[in-house]
Order: C-alpha cells, then structure tokens, then sequence
C-alpha cells in the first residue's frame, strides 16, 4: 500500500465525472466518421436549363411562374417541399396597396418608410412593392392562396398548370461560375446518395435568409445557403449588422404561436399601408438593463429603464397592444374567430393568458429584405453576371434596417420573384450555353463530398452548438459593444479556420448539416464583422459603445466580400446608391 493514494468517495465520483465529460466530449466532437455507404459510388444526375431558380417559396414561386412565362426554359430546385419549408408557411400577413384606397401615393408611401427607417431604406424597392404588390395578390388568389392554410397546394397549382419542373429535397451548396459568370449549381439529394449538377443561362438565389438554428422560429432550417455560395464565388452581401426581433414564448418556445395562437392554424390574408417601427431590439435592450422580463424584471413599458435604441416620434405607439397586423405572422383582419371577449389583448383565442415572451427566436437573421446579396439595379441582378436574387436572399432594403410595414415581407418576395424571373428570362434569352470545365465540376463535387470522406472529424451538430454558445447571448448579438464582439469574432474565426475544414459526416443527413454549419459560421463572421464596422445605433443594430444614431458617417450601408486573398472584406455603400 506504500506510496498508493486512494480517493474518497467524493474525489472517486469527481473523477468518474471528469472521465464520464471526456469520453462524451470525445463522442459528440471529434470522432471517427462511421460512413453508411461509399461516397465514391454516389452517382450524379444532369440537368439542363435556361433558367434555375433555387428556392421553393414566395419568391422562388413567382420568379419560376414569370421566367417561363416569359418563354425560357426553367426549373426549381428546393431544399424543401414546395411552399412548406423555410418562413412561408409562418407568414400570413400580404400587403396589397391598392391606388384606389389607399391616402398615400406609391412615392409619399416610400418616403414614409425611408422616414421610419432612419434612411435606411431603398425607396427603388418600396415602390416597386407598392406598385406590384396588388397583381401579385390577385394572381395568389386565383390560385387559391388565400383560401387555406397551407401553402403547398395553391403553389403547386400554377407549376403542375406550366409544367415546370420541380425537384424536391435538394441541398444547393455551389454556384458554377464560369467566363465571369453565374451558370448553374451543383449539391446534393437529402434522401439518396446522389449529387445533383443542373447548367443554366441565368440563377434565380431565392434561398431566404437564415439564422444560427435557434428554438421559437420557423428558421430553423434555413442557414444563409445561398448567400454564402455567391460569396464564394465573388458577390457582394450586404446588411448583416441588423437583427430581427422576433421574440416567443418561454413555456413550448418552438410551438410557433404569437399573440392570437397557433400562426399556421390561420388562413392568410391581404391588408394596406400600415408603417410601423417594430421587431428592433428593444425587448432585448430591456432585458440587458433591467433583468430577463421573463423572470419578472422590470420591463420597460414600466418607464425604468432609460436609453435604449431610438424610434422616431411619428412611429411611436403603445407596444403593449399587438399590432393590427400582426407582422408577417399576424393575423390582417383583426383577431381570429373564437378570441372571446375575455381575450385580454395579446392574449390566446378563448381569453386566458400565453406564457411571457422571450427574446432571441430567430437569432442570426436580419429583418426581413435587410440582408443578402447586393443589388446593381431593381430587377435584382447582383453584382455577378447572369446571378438574380429575390426576396430575402436580396439585401434589397425594401424596408430598411427595421420591419416598417405590415405584411410587406410575403409580398415583397412575390413582387421580387416575379421582377427577378423576368430579368432572368430575357438575359437567358441573349445568351448560348456556357462550357463548364470538366476539372471545376470534379472539384466542386470533391467540396461537395468532403464531409463524408474524412476518417475522423468534428461532428456538425457539436460545431453548431458551439457556434451558438458564442453566437447567441443576448451581450453578443443584440446588445452589442467593441470587445464583446472581438472576443465571439476569435471564436468564429476559430471555428471556421480548424473545425470548418474537419466537418464529417455518415450519411446524406449529415452531410447537410457539415454544409450548414459551415455555412452558419461564415454567416456569424460576417455579422461581427459588420457590427463592428458600424460604430453608431440605427434601427435594429444597438450598440452600447455608440448608442446613438451617427448621421455625418453612416448614411451608408456595409456590404461584404471576398477578397483577392480569401479574406473577408468589408465596403461603405451610401444611401440611395447602386454599388460601384
């Protein structure tokens, strides 16, 4: 017994602990990559068009609808099914402006959201919306749109009426850019082993936007794809300091039910011009200050909590009340059937009481239209040749760096799509197929396939909840000031220079989620990046450091990009300008 120690019971259960967090750490992170099947058997299909549109929601279906009836040749490609996947079936709310109604001209109307947006706003794409908004109401409704709840059928009606071609259940995660120029995409199928290659003359991205998979918001499945792989391959993003403030409930957060119940129980509607200053950080801002309001801190409704992000006089009202238009999600008529007159305001159909709200339901998305590519002119033509982009895929700033009007972000992504299919059609037409090296495709299908090849790896769900330690707190993302955000940007960079490259995967699924993830960091860099840049406070981007708005350097948007050396590069757009 010389020289043994022996530990007590409280020592032995501490180090069968320590051994227990290390054989788990050692499963969930690194490990070795059990593949399902033999990545070197997958087999590719081929497709062949004049134009690809990427994406099956609002924007994707119009841009589809409009490019072949404009006589190109087109097909959708979708991650999900058609109409059901990504923030579509959560939206309810369509804006129609309707000239014969309506008090405020198309210019006044765009001139009042520039107003709420504090400058921010791209008075080209308000307009467009006002103007087209209504054409593209008509047409949901003739498709039976607005006569149920689910969005798959009425979507389905004009594709299967065109007989456009639909594949389903694949994940885009390369551009093909050849001669300058966007010229189809490759990926893979979520449910066979097989990877997908499809040439085209134009791309319609109508990919949405995407946040870092956080619980209470229909993201989750949405991370920013389309986005990253036109960085990749040159295009310029814009608007990634900005933040939705979507908030949910703290009892069942990823139910998805707002102030009237249950979001995707109700039927869709129209509603008109409706300018608000919402879903900035101010909830976040008053937890940061006083205590987590779910908790029963002060809130700031309650007049104790000073300071915070600033909202012009003219848009001021009480948000103790919900809107009239309920957001995206909310319900344009005014409250559902069955409410009760016992339903306290913001209370659930029937009356009683919902559970209090919390913040941080969409973490890693900007308000809607804020963010994506950057435009060159108004049919959504990026700043790559034969790239489109609609909807939230396009930082068109269609309302600005704040959610301005009530139910403009459905409607926006259909009059987008419609423009951008359009464009997309008549570009295709002047156009004769492009050659695509046989070496690029073999390399892009060898990025594509990575994941799965690796002996030993990082697994991606491991990585994303990293990421998301770092990403989400409420002191990183919303509430927002200079060291806080370099101590998360050595994070991310971390992430992406040594767990990026070592993502594997087993099988299809994980697959997906390697690209995801990296796709989410990349995404999360920029979001730094920019938040930095920006040293002042302006709609949904807070900073504590520079809590006020800064109107002598910062009428101007940030857009990002890669440089000649790989390295992420950031540029001032000013106000009301296309990029140079």
């Amino acid at each position: 017994m010389s020289g043994t120690l022996t530990p007590n019971r409280r020592q032995f259960l501490a180090l069968g602990g320590a051994a227990a967090g290390i054989a788990g750490l050692g499963m969930t992170a690194w490990a070795a990559n059990n593949v399902e099947f033999d990545p070197d058997a997958l087999t590719n299909t081929d497709y062949v068009t004049d134009v690809l549109v990427i994406g099956g929601g609002m924007a994707g279906l119009f841009a589809a609808v409009k490019a072949h009836d404009a006589g190109a040749s087109t097909m959708i490609v979708s991650k999900g099914r058609l109409g059901s996947s990504g923030l579509t079936p959560f939206a309810k709310g369509f804006f129609a402006y309707d000239a014969a109604t309506e008090t405020l001209t198309p210019d006044e109307f765009a001139e009042t959201v520039e107003r709420s947006a504090l400058g921010t706003s791209n008075p080209v794409f308000t307009k467009q919306l006002a103007v087209h908004s209504k054409a593209r109401a008509q047409e949901l409704q003739e498709w039976g749109f607005f006569d149920q709840t689910l969005a798959n059928r009425p979507f389905m009606t004009p594709i299967n009426e065109r007989d456009i071609p639909l594949v389903e259940r694949v994940m885009v995660t390369h551009l093909i850019k050849e001669g300058g120029r966007a010229v189809g995409a490759a990926g893979f199928r979520l449910d066979t082993e097989e990877t997908v290659t499809i040439l085209a003359k134009t791309v319609v991205l109508c990919t949405g936007a995407g946040g870092f998979k956080p619980s209470g918001f229909p993201v989750c499945d949405l991370t920013h794809d389309g986005t990253i792989m036109a960085y990749e391959i040159g295009a310029k993003v814009t608007g990634k300091e900005w933040n939705d403030g979507h908030t949910t409930k703290s009892v069942n957060p990823a139910a998805c039910y707002d102030n009237w119940g249950d979001m995707f129980d109700r039927i869709p509607a129209t509603n008109g011009v409706e300018i608000h200053h919402d879903l900035g950080v101010d909830d976040n801002y008053t937890a940061y200050m006083s205590g987590n309001p779910v908790t029963g801190g002060p809130g700031r409704s309650s007049g104790t909590v000073e300071g915070g992000p600033y909202t012009p006089a003219e848009f001021v009202r009480d948000m103790g009340a919900p809107p009239s238009g309920g957001g995206e999600g909310g319900a344009p008529s005014g409250p559902p059937p069955g409410s009760g007159e016992g339903g306290a305001p913001g209370g659930p159909p029937g009356g009683g009481q919902m559970s209090p709200s919390m913040g941080g339901a969409s973490a890693g998305m900007a308000i809607h239209k804020s963010e994506g590519l950057v435009p060159v002119n108004e049919t959504g033509l990026t700043t790559i040749p034969g790239l489109y982009a609609a909807g939230d895929a396009l930082g068109s700033y269609m309302a600005g760096g704040i959610y301005t009007q009530i139910g403009s972000s459905l409607a926006g992504s259909a009059v987008q799509g419609a423009i951008a299919g359009e464009a997309a059609a008549a570009d295709a037409a002047g156009m004769s197929a492009v050659a695509v090296s046989e070496s690029l495709l073999a390399q892009i299908t060898a990025d594509i396939l990575a994941p799965l090849k690796r002996e030993a790896g990082y697994g991606p769900a491991w990585v994303t909840q990293t990421l998301q330690g770092v990403m989400i707190p409420n002191f990183v993302l919303y509430i927002k000031k200079e060291t806080m955000m370099a101590a998360a940007l050595t994070y991310i960079e971390e992430l992406r220079d040594h767990h990026a490259p070592m993502l594997r995967a087993a099988n299809m699924h994980e697959l997906r989620l390697a690209h995801e993830t990296r796709n989410m960091i990349l995404s999360a860099e920029m979001k730094l990046r920019a938040s930095m840049m920006r040293t002042e406070s302006r709609c949904s981007h807070y900073r504590l450091d520079y809590p006020n708005v800064d109107d002598e350097n910062w009428r101007a948007w940030i857009n990002l990009f890669k440089g000649a050396d790989g390295t992420m590069q950031l540029e001032k757009q000013p106000f009301g300008t296309w990029p140079a």
